[in-house]
Parts: structure tokens; C-alpha cells; sequence
């Protein structure tokens, strides 16, 4: 049994990652801002304090950690992008990586690996060669916002590696989960039978079967051999258009119509962010599939099938 710490455990990936921990019977120890009041104690799931902004932290919770997994970070979709927001965006994940990298310096621990998230956001939009081969983990990141965050998050976890702990980025498309996230926003149309196609449709969406994330992250953890950057996304991307039909197939069979909305409408309503729902990136899971990885989803019908309960 090992001891897990992980940063952002309340979110949707960090709530199924914990499960999927716990039931392989690891310990797991969640950062937080405030421990929970009136929260019945789970069986291996524990609690320890953080403050960011303060750069402090429980330091028994680093002294026993085994793996640290960091998925802290504020939702990039959450609110429409200002200055203010971009600004939110970026420190949430380079301080938490900070206090992260300060805390492994400064407590004695025993920490064998930090397992850190990064995002797809580090590719630009589609080349010639990546719509036929998918962007691998040497591509050079971005210059657009979500390119220079993932950059910046990237660096800020780095220094681990010079305390001697393997360093693992997992680089995360699009989650496919019934808990939150991009596909209850595909859903919510469809429930009054209306699948709404984004601009054209033509735009490659990299996804990832939310279980198939964390048997990676229990994956990354398990095999000691592998560090460094790896693209965490299905080995089949689809079209915007293609991923709609294909759920709207499942939800309402034969009984929908299609609704294109126009790249201007989403220009208006999403402002900067509408750059990302717009833009092509074709990512290869290549890398980690060369590690031994196998995807339990890895074509988008049996993922949808499998999270609508078909």
C-alpha cells in the first residue's frame, strides 16, 4: 500500500481518481483549503491542509507521502477569459506548483514521484503533418494563452526533478465524464434533441474516457521507468461534428436535428476562449501507448456507451 497526496482531489478528475486509488488499496490524502465538517470518514481517504497563497502546508502529510499527484489548478472553461481571470488561470497552477517544489525541498520526506497534469493546450492548432500524425510531446508549446500556461505550469513543477524525484506530465485532452466537464455541456442541447455542431465541425477533438485517466495517473505511479511528457488522450480523436452525431446516436437515435453554431456567435459569447473550442489540435497517444499503457476506451462509441450506460 502506498500513500497518495493529491492537490485538486475535489475536482471531477480528483474525486474518480481517489476512487480508483482507494480501491487498488492506497492511502490517500487530500490538499485542502479547509477540511470537511460533517463529512462521514471514508476508509483510506484522509485530509490535510494547504494555503497557496500563503505557500504553506501540512508537513506530516509530506513527510509520509509515497507519489504526489498534482491536478491543482482553477477550471480554464469556469468563466469567460479576462485579464483578471488569465491571471487566476496561471497562478492557481505555477504557486501550487511552487509550494509543491518548496515543501519537498524543506520537509524530509519520501516522495518517489510527483505526477503532475499538464493539457493539451501546450499544442497549437493543426499542421499538415500533426491532421496525419497527431502532435507528439516534442512539439514546441503554443504562443496563445493556453500554450504559454501549460509552458509556464510545466516549469513550475520541474525543480522536483533536481531533488531526485521522477517527474511525470500527463498532457490531458478533453475529459469525458457524466460528472462534469465538456461532455454534459455536448449533453444539455440534446436533451431537447438539438445537437449543436461548434463553427464548422471540421475542428479534431483529442478526448480521454475519464477512467482511462486514472488507470494513467495509477499507470504513471506503477511503472518507475517512465517520466518526462505524455499525451493523455484516446488513440482515436473525431471531428466536433462527428463527436455530436456519435452522442446524439446514443441519446436520442434517429430523433434529432442539427444545429451549426457559427464561429462568430461563439466569438461573441466565449470572447478569447473561443479560440480553444475552435482550434484543431490532433494529439497522438503514441508515447504512452510505447510504454505498455492500454486504453479500456479507446474508441469514442464504446466510451459514450459505457458512460451513458448503454
Amino acid at each position: 500500500m502506498a500513500v497518495i497526496l493529491i492537490t485538486g482531489g475535489t475536482g471531477m478528475i480528483g474525486r474518480r481518481l481517489t476512487e480508483h486509488l482507494v480501491a487498488e488499496g492506497n492511502e490517500v490524502v487530500i490538499l485542502t483549503r479547509k477540511l470537511p465538517e460533517g463529512k462521514p470518514v471514508q476508509n483510506g481517504i484522509g485530509y490535510a491542509l494547504w494555503n497557496i497563497e500563503q505557500q504553506t502546508i501540512d508537513q506530516a502529510a509530506i513527510s509520509n507521502a509515497d507519489h504526489i499527484i498534482h491536478l491543482a489548478g482553477a477550471g480554464v472553461a469556469d468563466k469567460r477569459w479576462n485579464t483578471k481571470r488569465k491571471k487566476e488561470i496561471l497562478d492557481s497552477r505555477t504557486q501550487s506548483s511552487a509550494l509543491i517544489v518548496k515543501a519537498l525541498t524543506e520537509i524530509p520526506n519520501k516522495v518517489q514521484s510527483v505526477i503532475s497534469a499538464s493539457a493539451i493546450g501546450w499544442y497549437g492548432p493543426d499542421t499538415a503533418d500533426s491532421r496525419i500524425n497527431g502532435f507528439s510531446e516534442d512539439a514546441k508549446p503554443d504562443n496563445a494563452f493556453l500554450g504559454e500556461t501549460c509552458r509556464l505550469w510545466e516549469e513550475s513543477i520541474e525543480p522536483v526533478t533536481a531533488l531526485g524525484k521522477r517527474l511525470v506530465k500527463l498532457r490531458t485532452g478533453i475529459v469525458l465524464s457524466t460528472q462534469n466537464g465538456a461532455l454534459l455541456e455536448f449533453m444539455k442541447p440534446l436533451h431537447m434533441r438539438v445537437a449543436t455542431v461548434l463553427g464548422t465541425g471540421k475542428q479534431a477533438v483529442s478526448w480521454i474516457h475519464v477512467d482511462d485517466l486514472c488507470r494513467m495517473y495509477l499507470f504513471a505511479i506503477d511503472h518507475p521507468t517512465i517520466s518526462g511528457a505524455y499525451n493523455a488522450v484516446a488513440p482515436s480523436p473525431v471531428a466536433n461534428k462527428e463527436l455530436i452525431r456519435i452522442l446524439a446516436r446514443q441519446m436520442c437515435g434517429q430523433l434529432y436535428i442539427t444545429l451549426y453554431v457559427p464561429s462568430l456567435i461563439l466569438k461573441i459569447v466565449l470572447g478569447e476562449m473561443s479560440i480553444e473550442v475552435l482550434k484543431s489540435a490532433t494529439v497522438s497517444s503514441r508515447k504512452i501507448e510505447g510504454t505498455g499503457f492500454t486504453f479500456l476506451y479507446p474508441q469514442l462509441g464504446n466510451a459514450l456507451e459505457e458512460l451513458l450506460g448503454k
